[in-house]
């Protein structure tokens, strides 16, 4: 593989796999929220947070960790401010204490905090405003939860790195767009371990973790549980097919349920992290394979679901669970060729694999983080392991069906567009529905 290439893909993973604590939306808001603070120099006597509607659909309904089981926009913010640590990013709320608990609950009780709606922007935006001693502070992210893109203070200007559409501006970090099954495949096969070892590591070990702790504790409505207790009356791929999908939705369900457990993400999100990450673990084990092949397998999952995600966009009414379970998937099926010695057949059921899950399920709606998304999950990994099941017999949808083009490449592209532009009016209505509107 070209090195340039090689070095892309290689960025690309090290930029998507974050730790996060929580679930990434509340999350950007306590980040926001602690940088605000930290600028202002002081305990806030007034705070304003602003936010897109795909982070209010995101944060509406989820538990924020660390905050004794408190839900909302303003519960973030105050949070962050009172305990959160900038310099931990999207591990913000680690450092929280039961002590900025209360004195949260306190200032909520004060209504310090005003939460709005801000039309016309990114679909990933957080703006916090603070005053307090006679000064002002604000700071501002878009496009990735950790990306603060402007900062102020007492009105001058710190930092003003905002996007702009118009400007033809030098691209930086990794290209996303240089993606694709061929070179995804090449890049698993060839990558240097000691290059994604401890990332990868990291992955498998944090999201294992919340998995278990999903499994064994009451969450949600206990998606991954019942799941795993129904697999006992299971045997052999059946068994683990069953397990795979509980845990899975396990991670979700403690997530979900604001458990402080972190997580390793994906496309900005830690139930996509999740998703990929176990169905490829529970397989892994099943069958024995050794760590190296385990780890060529979490890079197959990991890209495959960048790679449908940079046509979507990291917030939209396109639940992001079935292009992670379809990279799980694509990933279960690099470990089974490699084992049965048909490589030969992996670049078309990886394909087919692709082209049969989301021509199934593309299009489920995401109608914000909560517990439901563990079910969501479950059943995006069940769609994803049966689409690989009819790629391995060497059946996959045809051209012409639906959105089913010649090139495998134009397939994801296609369902991508009906994701980022065709979703668009669904994700107005869902917001509108869920504000009451």
């Amino acid at each position: 593989m070209d090195q340039t290439l090689y070095n892309n893909h290689l960025e690309i993973l090290h930029e998507e796999l974050l730790v996060a604590l929580g679930c990434t939306e509340p999350i950007a808001i306590a980040y926001a929220g602690a940088k605000a603070r930290q600028l202002l120099g002081q305990l806030p006597e007034q705070c304003q947070v602003y936010c897109s509607g795909n982070i209010i659909k995101n944060v509406k309904g989820v538990i924020v960790p660390n905050s004794g089981g408190l839900r909302g926009m303003d519960v973030a913010a105050i949070l962050g401010i009172v305990g959160g640590d900038p310099d931990q990013e999207l591990a913000v709320l680690e450092s929280v204490t039961q002590e900025n608990i209360q004195q949260a609950q306190e200032l909520l009780k004060d209504h310090i905090c005003q939460c709005h709606l801000v039309e016309e922007v990114d679909n990933l935006y957080v703006r916090i405003e603070v005053t307090g001693g006679g000064h002002t502070a604000q700071v501002e992210i878009q496009e990735h939860h950790n990306h603060i893109t402007f900062m102020e203070k007492d009105g001058q200007v710190l930092l003003n790195c905002r996007p702009d559409p118009a400007a033809k501006k030098e691209k930086t970090g990794a290209d996303r767009m240089l993606l694709n099954v061929k070179n995804i495949l090449e890049f698993a096969d060839q990558v240097n371990i000691e290059d994604v070892q401890e990332l990868l590591q990291r992955q498998i070990d944090y999201n294992s973790a919340i998995s278990a702790e999903g499994l064994k504790g009451s969450y949600g409505v206990e998606t991954g549980r019942i799941l795993m207790s129904n697999s006992i009356n299971a045997s052999g791929m059946n068994q683990v097919r069953v397990q795979a999908r509980a845990a899975a939705a396990a991670g979700s369900d403690a997530r979900m349920s604001g458990c402080s457990l972190p997580v390793v993400i994906n496309s900005g999100s830690g139930n996509q992290g999740i998703t990929i990450t176990m169905p490829i673990v529970m397989y892994a084990r099943h069958w024995q394979v050794d760590q190296e092949m385990l780890y060529r397998a979490m890079v197959v999952g990991n890209l495959i679901s960048v790679h449908q995600k940079k046509y979507i966009g990291s917030l939209s009414a396109y639940c992001g669970a079935t292009s992670a379970a379809t990279g799980a998937a694509c990933g279960v099926a690099y470990m089974l060729l490699h084992q049965k010695g048909e490589q030969e057949r992996l670049y078309k059921v990886t394909c087919d694999t692709i082209t049969n899950s989301i021509e199934t399920l593309g299009g489920m709606v995401c109608d914000g983080a909560k517990a439901s998304c563990a079910a969501k999950i479950g059943l995006a990994v069940e769609n994803a392991l049966m689409a690989l099941e009819l790629s391995l017999e060497g059946n996959v949808f045809q051209p012409g069906e639906g959105m089913t083009m010649e090139d495998p490449e134009d397939t994801i592209a296609a369902v991508g567009r009906m994701g980022r532009v065709g979703m668009k009016g669904t994700d107005v209505e869902i917001l509108n529905i869920m504000l009451g509107n």
